[in-house]
């Protein structure tokens, strides 16, 4: 029978859910189809826009500046992404081990991931240009410093994050299959590339994916860190698009054309996170 609950839910759930189907329409729906439109036209507010067909694309991938930060912001990705996965991996196999401080350690490598983009940008500002004076540089030197500064940064920032996830699935793992693995000799090495990543790939998908879409959407840490010095060599999408917007009059509709492009990146990588997740569900 349904309770007086479900009979109450089943009747007004039209009301329940209108605000937030409001909410989506308005803060998401409206704002995303007005951009779209908006990146085929010539405006400097959204009042006097003008069709412009697809003049403002071309002008996106014949811009160098951000052909470079589209192949800046992948390299960058790889890079980190690989650091980030193979050492929050590591870390959270020895934390899920019977270690004394377990908890505190993984507290203190989670605590960088709860600190702000701009703050954690300032302050390994400090500290790389302290470091680099003593060679007579700073992390705007060139291009090469100002990557491997962000790069440092990032994986600082994030591996307390994905470790948690790892944790979480390390600790999810069936006991029974690791004994197996033991009853019958394996190795350390075997078990962990024949036995636990096997049944870790759903948590490595995600936490890889994770770390992809972080990659290519960082802003605050590229815009304190280095803010694109020198001559732009070392910035990100996040950062051309914001530049070519809000730094460069009359290109308002071209940097409205790279959100568009910049969209359909992450949602691309999106995509294809949620397939390879839910194929690795099925699977399992």
């Amino acid at each position: 029978m349904i309770s007086m609950a479900g009979k109450s839910v089943r009747r007004w759930w039209a009301l329940f859910t209108l605000p937030v189907f409001a909410a989506f329409i308005i803060g998401f729906l409206v704002p995303f189809v007005m951009g779209i439109y908006l990146s085929f036209c010539k405006f400097s507010t959204v009042t006097d826009a003008k069709f412009a067909g697809l003049r403002n694309y071309r002008h996106v991938f014949s811009d160098p500046d951000f052909v470079h930060a589209l192949w800046f912001t992948v390299a960058f990705t790889i890079i980190t992404t690989l650091i980030i996965n193979v050492v929050a991996f590591a870390i959270a196999s020895m934390l899920t081990k019977a270690i004394r401080g377990s908890t505190i350690f993984r507290s203190v490598f989670f605590m960088p991931n709860l600190i702000g983009g701009i703050i954690l940008g300032y302050v390994w500002m400090l500290l790389l240009n302290g470091l680099l004076a003593h060679w007579g540089k700073s992390i705007t030197f060139s291009g090469t410093y100002g990557f491997w500064g962000m790069v440092a940064l990032v994986s600082w920032q994030q591996i307390g994050y994905m470790m948690i996830i790892y944790i979480a699935g390390l600790q999810s793992l069936p006991t029974d299959v690791l004994e197996a693995a033991a009853v019958d000799g394996a190795s350390a090495s075997q078990t962990l590339f024949r036995v636990t990543i096997p049944l870790m790939m759903p948590t490595i998908t995600v936490c890889t994916f994770l770390t992809v879409t972080n990659g290519f959407k960082l802003f605050d840490q590229n815009l304190a860190l280095t803010g694109g010095a020198p001559s732009y060599q070392s910035e990100l999408l996040a950062l051309n698009i914001f530049r070519t917007f809000y730094g460069r009059v009359g290109f308002e509709g071209v940097g409205q054309a790279k959100a568009v492009v910049f969209f359909v990146i992450v949602a691309v990588i999106a995509l294809i996170q949620n397939r390879l997740t839910t194929s690795k569900e099925v699977s399992a």
